[in-house]
């Protein structure tokens, strides 16, 4: 049974910053595309990182580029989103995620529970 579970989340000021992990298992990260996808309230979710497992490469929503950093340890099955110079925009549930091709369209086929992150000004 493939389980994911964010945990980090929390209150920080803007230019703070933050490190969600995801707890991963049921899945191989060599088989499956990982990423990160928020929700901010009042909005859809969208995608913020994805690892792309066919070819190692990460890649990183505009909004974020720069600023956040999405790591994995493939040995423990964790996955990790260092977010730096944190914006009040960045206020949302942040979730982990995979799929087979989850880089191709953010379309998650396993999600975890979310963990909350709110910055603010």
């Amino acid at each position: 049974e493939v389980q994911l579970a964010e945990s980090g989340g929390g209150l920080v000021r803007a230019g703070g910053s933050l490190t969600l992990s995801c707890e991963a298992s049921g899945f191989s990260f060599d088989d499956y595309d990982i990423g990160w996808l928020r929700q901010a309230p009042g909005r859809e979710t969208e995608g913020v990182s994805c690892f792309r497992s066919r070819d190692a490469t990460t890649n990183y929503a505009d909004s974020v580029q720069g600023r956040f950093t999405m790591s994995t340890d493939n040995a423990k099955n964790l996955m990790y989103l260092e977010m730096s110079s944190l914006k009040p925009e960045d206020t949302g549930v942040y979730f982990c995620s995979a799929a087979l091709t989850l880089c191709d369209d953010y379309d998650g086929t396993y999600w975890g529970q979310g963990t909350e992150v709110t910055v603010s000004a």
